[in-house]
């Protein structure tokens, strides 16, 4: 057997769940204080999980957080500290040969740091140092020379005042996290039905009596999920799996807070059935169900006829299809795909939940509209217990760019944003991430500032992301600890240590509470109860004020220090620029819960040019390269997963406990029949090769092979270890999304 890797048998939560727990809380050295913290996550009153996107509950219980919730706590909460001396007693030298674990192990950071090339080291500064210098270092760049990167887990307010910075500066380069996972469902959704989010509520979960699960693993990815999961599977819903690998709380889950279960060392099965289609199959598996569908004529006339546009094209597409390549394509033999079918057809509400198995594919973007072309064809959208369900990671990720935080702005934001503030903000696209890395490879780029995240490990392709940050004249990150993005420090560097989602924020007006909107529209205010882990360190909201007025002067015409000493005042702005949305939102937040959004899918209301909802047959971004191995029968598509013990490119450890890992994360699950065709077998030393179409060597050198349950022709890998394997052109076109979910590749027995 492979060391450190055995069969996990037990069901995902449970026992094992509250251990974990437990270990991470006395790993950070918080047990009393992360403890404390987690009582008040996701509570009316208190602060909202930096963990994942699920909303919570409009009866919330004392424990509203999960296993990795806990996790993202004990990591911010942590009584471990990264002071300048922590840091500067290395070299970045020295420091670049740390695992991202063990960079960000190291704790908080405290106070802000200076890159001085002269030792390589960083070294402490003053706020006014860095502000001013930063400030007058931006104020000399031509406006479409900086790229403003924001992350998902920044709050509604730090969002608004960043892409009002950037704006004002004169730039729409706002290249975000959004672009590198969900972005396909802004782009696919919002031209096909008007909104580029999710139609459902949690409430509509009570009512389906068929959910489809399509590339996502919430046991690890959004926990919280699995508790509606594991409520519809004991009341009889039907929920179906299409994932390559099977996941282990996919197929039976102990709830913590079941006594039954926890006594008894049992579980729910959640799924009912399991299709391990291929990796990049989802399409061909959905041509198939939607050639049954129109073929038995099992479809909503009513609902089509009345709110639809389209079907005509979609039939001739889907009818076209034949069988071989549905099943050779997407990996399920024809019997099973009816069996899915027939569930489908006489279901009378269907949610179609999905993630990022489905939004990190060339084309992806119109891989996303083939799920709604099957809801459509039912009628499954707009009536309780159906809809479409997008499962975005970052607590905060869609708020972001629901209150401007996007490089193609609406003609109706910037209109708004002139109308509120008065200047004329720039109507030309800005970038998308891979579009900010070309930038910066061509020396068009200069400067890169980063409102939290990890930009250069979460991209694509280092062997140029890398260079690319590196060679820039400034990079500035505000962030809570050390990653290893800081570390590409070019002519100048500044990190900006700034305030966690679970801790006191107090400006000029008193005690302040920041608002986040999750992956269902609801949008709730976030209040922290802990002290600081430094009194140096500042708010989003206050450093990105700051940073704007050193480098726009006091005549920008926008009173900085004014809205970042009174978020209700940041929020009368983000009401004023969207008062369609956000009418009354001061008072709103302070209801318990908050409030959603306007979902006029949710209400058969669609804002489209044509006032319907479009079917639209799937269409490649690059016409003969549809298919994901290139047509070389010796390549293989490797899929990325998140750890267990993961959030993004934050690795709270080196276990995988539901996929048996202990230890490691240099693994690469394959089929074992794909392992013997190589003369490799379990256990044996490999090196993977990506296969591109330019001349940059991608390898991975001196994994070990896992064999693992998986279609023929896959395998998977841990993010972002395998993003070298990624060419930063691989990518969905239409959003800029990568494709790290279908990477090509060849598998060798390792050379050392």
């Amino acid at each position: 057997m492979t060391k450190g890797v055995k069969p996990y048998k037990p069901p995902a939560g449970g026992w094992g769940a509250l251990k974990a727990v437990a270990g991470a809380l006395a790993d950070q050295e918080t047990v009393a204080e992360g403890g404390k913290a987690l009582l008040a996550a996701n509570q009316p009153d208190g602060f909202d999980c930096p963990g994942c996107a699920w909303p919570d509950p409009k009866h919330t219980s004392s424990f509203e957080f999960c296993e990795n919730g806990a996790k993202a706590v004990a990591w911010e909460t942590t009584s471990k500290r990264a002071t300048p001396e922590a840091v500067g007693a290395h070299t970045v030298s020295e420091l670049w040969q740390w695992t991202d674990h063990a960079l960000e192990d190291l704790g908080r950071l405290t106070e802000p740091l200076r890159y001085d090339p002269a030792s390589d080291r960083f070294v402490r500064a003053s706020w006014d140092e860095a502000t001013t210098a930063i400030g007058r270092v931006i104020a000399a760049f031509d406006p479409n020379q900086v790229e403003f990167y924001a992350s998902g887990r920044a709050s509604n307010e730090a969002a608004f005042l960043f892409q009002l910075w950037g704006r004002r500066f004169g730039t729409n380069n706002f290249p975000d996290c959004s672009n590198m996972c969900h972005e396909p469902t802004s782009v696919g959704l919002a031209e096909q039905l008007g909104l580029g989010k999710g139609s459902v509520t949690l409430e509509d979960f009570d009512h389906a009596d068929c959910i489809l699960s399509f590339g996502h693993n919430p046991g690890t990815n959004h926990p919280r999920m699995m508790a509606t999961l594991r409520d519809a599977a004991r009341r009889g819903a039907a929920i179906l799996v299409f994932n390559p690998m099977k996941e282990r709380a996919l197929e039976t889950f102990a709830s913590p807070q079941d006594p039954v279960e926890m006594a008894t060392l049992s579980g729910t099965d959640i799924a009912s059935r399991y299709y391990q289609l291929k990796v990049g199959g989802d399409v061909a598996v959905l041509t198939g169900l939607m050639k049954l569908l129109i073929e038995r004529d099992a479809l909503d006339h009513a609902f089509i006829t009345q709110h639809t546009a389209g079907l005509e094209a979609l039939k001739a597409a889907v009818t076209a299809a034949d069988w071989d390549w549905i099943e050779a394509r997407g990996g399920l033999t024809r019997a099973e795909i009816e069996e899915a079918a027939d569930i489908y057809q006489r279901s009378k509400a269907v949610i179609l939940c999905y993630g990022m198995g489905l939004t990190q594919h060339r084309s992806a973007s119109s891989l996303v509209q083939q799920l709604v072309n099957l809801l459509l064809l039912g009628g499954h959208i707009g009536r309780p217990g159906a809809g479409i369900c997008p499962l975005r990671g970052h607590s905060n990720v869609q708020g972001a760019r629901t209150v401007g935080v996007s490089e193609k702005p609406s003609p109706a934001l910037l209109a708004s944003l002139t109308k509120v503030f008065g200047f004329s903000p720039p109507t030309a696209h800005g970038h998308t991430v891979p579009e900010a890395i070309e930038a910066m490879l061509a020396g068009e780029a200069k400067a890169l500032v980063c409102l939290g995240g990890n930009f250069a490990v979460a991209a694509p392709d280092p062997a140029q992301t890398y260079p690319a940050v590196k060679g820039l004249d400034l990079t500035v990150n505000i962030a809570t600890k050390l990653n290893r993005t800081h570390l590409l420090a070019g002519k100048a560097a500044w990190i900006l240590p700034c305030l966690g989602r679970t801790e006191i924020d107090v400006q000029a007006t008193g005690r302040q509470s920041v608002t986040v909107e999750d992956s269902m529209s609801m949008v709730h205010a976030s209040r922290g109860m802990k002290p600081p882990a430094s009194e140096h360190l500042r708010s989003e909201p206050w450093i990105v004020a700051e940073l704007a007025l050193a480098s726009l002067g006091e005549g920008s015409g926008i009173d900085w220090r004014g809205l970042a000493g009174d978020y209700d005042r940041v929020r009368e702005m983000i009401e004023q620029v969207f008062p369609d949305q956000f009418e009354d939102y001061n008072a709103r937040i302070r209801t318990p819960g908050g409030f959603r959004l306007p979902v006029p899918t949710g209400e058969r209301v669609w804002t489209t040019t044509s006032g319907r909802a479009a079917f639209i047959p799937y269409a490649p971004d690059e016409a003969g390269k549809d298919d994901p191995t290139r047509g070389k029968a010796d390549v293989l598509l490797l899929t990325t997963l998140r750890s267990h013990d993961q959030y993004n490119t934050t690795i709270y450890g080196l276990n995988d406990r539901y996929r048996g890992v202990k230890g490691r994360r240099d693994v690469v699950f394959a089929n074992s029949a794909d392992l013997a065709a190589r003369g490799i077998a379990d256990g044996d030393v490999i090196d993977l090769e990506g296969v591109s179409d330019d001349s940059i060597e991608r390898v991975l050198r001196g994994f070990t092979a896992v064999a693992r349950d998986l279609p023929r022709g896959c395998l998977a890998a841990y993010y972002p270890e395998a993003n070298p394997l990624v060419d930063l052109s691989d990518r969905d076109k239409r959003s800029g999304t990568p494709a790290y979910k279908s990477i090509p590749v060849r598998m060798h027995r390792s050379a050392r």
